[in-house]
């Protein structure tokens, strides 16, 4: 096979949860430790960070990722899901695994794999562990795909746990309250290994889950948004934010979306965990040695460093265009607000989502005044709500748009009608964004 045959064999073999949602979750942990021990428990090869979270956890893991590159590590990461090539997900120092290491793994693996119809994510999680150690890295960022307890990551033992923060998501697996997700994603605190809880929006049951969690496996527990080591920040003429510490002076972030500040906060404060950390790792010999100078780097250069995509990504200056994968209440609150401030004459908005999230209370977040038109699409994906169904829920809200059938169809028409004082934005779902920038860059 080709790497596209490859890919289209692991799309068809194992239930890919981007592309039909529910029917491609696997609860619990047997398949994981099944391939694990076949594949001889290759996390243990190297030393491991852990994030999860509703929103933010791809923008910290990637900005981790990017200070210990900048400090001299070689430094794997695992992310999902990916926008347009299935090797997005495993990079090491920035870099794709290879087609062929894919196809290879296929190849090779398949009569063993096959048996146990795992899922997409297990198997790439499997492949993901297994390259780290082919590939000797000192540390691997590890993102968490879906809560944390049951998921096929939560089998690592890290230096250190970040949880971004809990917010209303995958309500089907994680339960319909706050405290409930909570619970869900402390699962990944583990005896020994310090946490960073990065916001708890002030919900007083969401940090008695996580105190509750570290006290009952005698760990440390740090809350970032209690510590205020962003004193201030404000968005430069570049849409970068400039950043004045606590304990780094000034940081230049390259990630321009109004969350960054939180996300920031919650990186800042895991650097110093494992800055402080050190004295634990004395029976080894890898000791985190990281400057002032290599968070400034990290921070200030992430995309280049890590690849990363469709975070407040602007992909061109006139007019104004800009996509972003927020995709459900927490996140698009966020970019709701960061739209309204910025000075347009029209904002153009291409927007589709899945049917599986909250559309309705999501759309109601979103810009809606005269100088507001929706484009509503659909990504391909299975899980897409029809153009059709959203133009329709919009209209019920007063938004004024129309159905397109494709992503492509929908960016054009706005193209098409915007003027070099307007605004372009592309989101909604992760899947818009990809679909986007496969059309933009692929």
């Amino acid at each position: 096979m080709n790497y596209k045959e490859t890919i289209e064999y692991l799309f068809n073999v194992a239930p890919l949860f981007q592309n039909i949602g529910q029917g491609a979750y696997k609860e619990g942990l047997s398949n994981t430790h099944v391939l694990d021990e076949h594949f001889g428990h290759p996390h243990r090869a190297y030393r491991t960070i852990h994030v999860a979270g509703t929103n933010g956890k791809g923008s910290c893991s990637h900005t981790l990722a990017a200070i210990l590159q900048s400090a001299g590590y070689k430094v794997g990461l695992y992310t999902s899901p990916h926008l347009i090539d299935f090797r997005e997900r495993i990079r090491v120092n920035g870099e794709m695994i290879s087609e062929q290491r894919v196809i290879d793994f296929v190849e090779q693996e398949r009569s063993f794999f096959e048996t146990l119809y795992p899922s997409f994510f297990e198997l790439a999680t499997a492949l993901a562990f297994l390259y780290f150690k082919e590939q000797n890295v000192d540390v691997a960022i590890i993102e968490v795909g879906l809560g944390g307890r049951l998921d096929c990551t939560n089998i690592i033992q890290p230096d250190l746990s970040v949880i971004t923060n809990i917010s209303f998501d995958h309500t089907q697996f994680l339960g319909s309250t706050l405290a409930e997700i909570a619970a869900e994603k402390a699962g990944i605190i583990k005896a020994g290994v310090p946490v960073v809880i990065g916001e708890t929006n002030g919900h007083k049951e969401v940090k008695e889950v996580f105190l509750h969690k570290a006290l009952s496996v005698n760990t440390s527990i740090f809350f970032a948004d209690e510590i205020d080591e962003v004193e201030e920040c404000h968005i430069l003429p570049t849409g970068e934010r400039q950043y004045e510490t606590r304990h780094f002076g000034t940081i230049i972030g390259q990630l321009g979306g109004d969350c960054q500040e939180f996300n920031t906060a919650t990186i800042l404060n895991a650097v110093q965990v494992l800055r402080h950390s050190n004295a634990s790792f004395q029976a080894s010999t890898f000791q985190y040695s990281i400057t002032d100078e290599h968070i400034k780097e990290g921070f200030a250069s992430v995309c280049e460093k890590t690849g990363l995509m469709g975070r407040w990504q602007h992909i061109s200056e006139d007019p104004l265009t800009i996509c972003d994968t927020g995709h459900n209440t927490g996140g698009l609150q966020y970019i709701s607000h960061q739209l309204n401030n910025l000075p347009h004459r029209h904002l153009h908005m291409v927007i589709g989502m899945v049917g599986d999230k909250d559309v309705r209370g999501s759309l109601s977040l979103l810009p809606n005044d005269e100088q507001t038109t929706y484009y509503f699409t659909q990504a391909s994906v299975k899980r897409a709500m029809p153009a059709e169904t959203i133009c329709q829920i919009g209209t019920e809200l007063g938004m004024n748009g129309q159905p397109f059938a494709n992503v492509k169809e929908a960016y054009e028409k706005a193209k098409e009608n915007a003027q070099s004082d307007d605004i372009i934005y592309i989101g909604g779902s992760t899947f818009i964004v990809a679909d986007f920038l496969t059309h933009k860059l692929g």
